[in-house]
């Protein structure tokens, strides 16, 4: 009996490459036989699916030939849970059947969900953890950019042993846990069996050396919290909602590992004159009646300062009139955006008898 395997993995026929391979991660886990409620067969329909659907060339066929596309040397549905472990450990099935992963590696498809089982990865130390803090701006110093200096309370390395949480002077011996590599493989069950991961040595976090006498003023661990100041230029240009990230600025890491970062974010504080869209900036100017008829000047704000900008004969209300370069500062760029004079016509409520006059002969 013929097989839809698009319904076995529940994705469409015109799902993606990504969108089959992460389908098949999601079932492939559900059903894994050791796993509670799982079950071995339905596992097996779910790798015989994906070894038509994860490769091009077959899934083509498949497509093609529907219910006779095992006829056509399609999958077979040989292959059981045995030989899907022979292959994710790098073999073949029974009778020298080869497992195609759509094009990707098996540590591609799988080491995000297991970590890597490859060895010869190097030390891996800890990396301290990434802090991020807020800081407020007017507008003007987001258009211009500033200098502000930050005091943050953090995790930092000690100052007495440097941050490696050994007493100054003391002798440094490998460490016996990993033998001075650093790592240690440890064995992780999971739904393709026993996989081989290295970790982190949790004795000597990965430096593969311990100091035989611990820093008094840390008790080993290489960090203290302190109040620590930092100072950060804030760019030109920037919008509320941006962040700026200063690499190792974060919090120290315990035995001389990697700082993490600082992430600043930035709020800025509306104003009541100018108004933000991208690099341009808007303003609204009242005009009379008069002057929108006969054209003039008047005194308009910019983030520069007070400039004159000349009103056209016959300005409608609401029309935009535009100040070339003279908007915000591209964020680490050469230019500036514009800033635009919306017009507004002041109507007044009440008028005397001669502007009525006036008005009345105008309108006849």
């Amino acid at each position: 009996m013929s097989k839809d395997y698009y319904k076995i993995l529940g994705v469409e026929k015109n799902a993606s490459p990504e969108e089959v391979k992460k389908a098949f991660k999601k079932a492939a886990m559900q059903h894994h036989p050791d796993r509670p409620g799982g079950n071995e067969a339905k596992f097996k329909e779910i790798n015989e699916a994906y070894q038509v659907l994860g490769d091009a060339e077959k899934r083509k066929k498949f497509d093609q030939y529907g219910s006779d596309f095992e006829q056509q040397g399609g999958f077979g549905g040989g292959a059981g849970w045995e030989d899907f472990m022979n292959a994710a450990r790098g073999g073949q099935g029974n009778g020298g059947f080869e497992f195609n992963f759509g094009g990707a590696d098996f540590g591609d498809l799988f080491g995000d969900m297991f970590g890597s089982s490859r060895g010869g990865q190097g030390r891996r130390q800890s990396r301290g953890r990434d802090i991020q803090v807020d800081v407020e701006l007017d507008f003007k110093e987001a258009a211009f950019g500033v200098e502000k200096e930050l005091s943050l309370r953090k995790q930092s390395a000690c100052e007495v042993c440097g941050g490696s949480g050994a007493e100054p002077g003391s002798k440094l011996e490998t460490c016996a846990t990993c033998g001075g590599q650093g790592q240690v493989m440890q064995n992780q069950r999971t739904f393709l069996g026993n996989i081989q991961t290295e970790a982190t040595c949790p004795t000597c976090q990965g430096r593969g050396k311990n100091s035989s006498k611990k820093c008094k003023h840390c008790s080993g661990q290489g960090v203290v919290q302190k109040t620590a100041t930092v100072k950060v230029k804030i760019p030109a240009g920037i919008d509320n909602g941006q962040s700026i990230r200063l690499t190792a600025h974060g919090e120290a890491a315990p035995h001389g590992g990697k700082s993490g970062d600082l992430y600043v974010q930035v709020h800025v504080r509306p104003s009541k004159i100018f108004k933000r869209d991208g690099f341009d900036v808007y303003v609204e100017n009242d005009i009379s009646y008069t002057k929108a008829v006969l054209g003039g000047t008047i005194t308009t704000e910019t983030i520069d300062g007070s400039v004159e900008v000349r009103i056209p004969e016959g300005t409608e209300s609401g029309q935009l009139i535009r100040l070339s370069g003279k908007g915000i500062p591209e964020v680490n760029g050469r230019g500036r955006g514009d800033h635009y004079v919306r017009v507004k016509i002041k109507i007044p409520k009440k008028v005397n008898k001669q502007t009525r006059k006036l008005l009345e002969d105008l309108e006849n």
